[in-house]
């Protein structure tokens, strides 16, 4: 990569040292896809995110096929991933059975999705919200007793298609919840990317106040309507220093119609870099490894990024 194909530094006081980016996009990215992933194409991206320095990689879920099957191979995913070294691998579990699964391959990171609306409860898991939170307490329970670290996700903190505006104290209900139960790790989800700065700042100073530390918060934002990386910055002036992207910015919500995608990882690395906030994310080998991810989808990527950087390389 060229210096012209760097972003000047200019380091700003306020902002975190260090940020660790949780990569969703062998999970969150490929599970909207019209047609399966072939394994061995998964097992070769999740290997190239590493060498790109990304430490933390959320591989797959083991939510029943039927649900999902475009990750119907985790169990013949997982074990392919042995061997990458000291890279966090979470996965997305939708109860027991799926936390059983997870388990008997040995993963050491899992992750549950829950909602912060009644309406995206019931479309996305079939069960009111308080319904759906009893049954993730036992799923907690039984992966803190396995010295598990467990991730709570929270979809639709910001906004839903149904529902409109989400009030910040029903956020926060299911966020202490969560953690109640065990939750080592909230990422609040903007499911349809409606959210603004100040509402992050709002909705992270009430988490505050109601008991949950910003170490322990991570942020998901999608760009629907451009604001993904505004809303990212606003919890970094924040003290938030996990953030959720997708490589190639892969994915959306195939139970939110409107959402454009995920933060594209690269979009988010140049804006961290010039900040002189560091990753450890070596972004020349990270974008050609959304440009050969596009490829094997047979489209190109929508990050801006992996645009501009692919065009000065030809």
């Amino acid at each position: 990569m060229t210096a012209d194909a760097l972003p000047m530094v200019v380091p700003d006081s306020g902002l975190p040292a260090r940020v660790r980016i949780h990569e969703v996009g062998a999970r969150d990215g490929l599970q909207n896809e019209q047609r399966a992933v072939p394994t061995p194409v998964k097992a070769e991206f999740v290997r190239r995110l590493a060498e790109a320095g990304l430490t933390t990689i959320e591989a797959t879920s083991f939510v029943h096929p039927k649900w999902v099957p475009q990750l119907a191979d985790a169990e013949q995913l997982f074990p392919q991933l042995a061997g990458l070294g000291n890279i966090d691998l979470p996965v997305l579990v939708p109860n027991q059975r799926g936390l059983e699964r997870a388990l008997a391959l040995g993963a050491r990171r899992i992750a549950v999705f829950a909602s912060a609306t009644e309406s995206f409860a019931k479309a996305n898991l079939n069960r009111g919200l308080d319904e759906s939170l009893a049954v993730f307490e036992p799923v907690v329970r039984q992966a803190k007793d396995a010295g598990v670290h467990v991730r709570g996700y929270v979809s639709m903190c910001f906004g839903d298609p149904w529902e409109g505006a989400v009030p910040l104290r029903q956020v926060a209900r299911v966020c202490t919840a969560l953690r109640d139960m065990g939750c080592d790790e909230l990422s609040l989800g903007d499911t349809i990317g409606v959210a603004t700065p100040g509402h992050v700042r709002e909705l992270l100073a009430l988490l505050n106040e109601e008991g949950v530390p910003t170490h322990e918060i991570g942020v998901h934002f999608h760009d629907t309507y451009g604001q993904a990386l505004a809303n990212t910055l606003a919890a970094l002036q924040h003290g938030v220093t996990t953030v959720d992207a997708s490589a190639g910015g892969l994915g959306g919500c195939p139970y939110a119609k409107s959402a454009t995608g995920n933060l594209a990882t690269e979009d988010l690395v140049w804006m961290l870099h010039g900040l002189g906030i560091e990753t450890g994310v070596d972004l020349g080998r990270l974008t050609a490894t959304s440009v050969w991810m596009a490829e094997q989808l047979g489209r190109p990527s929508p990050s801006r990024t992996v645009r501009a950087l692919s065009h000065k390389d030809q």
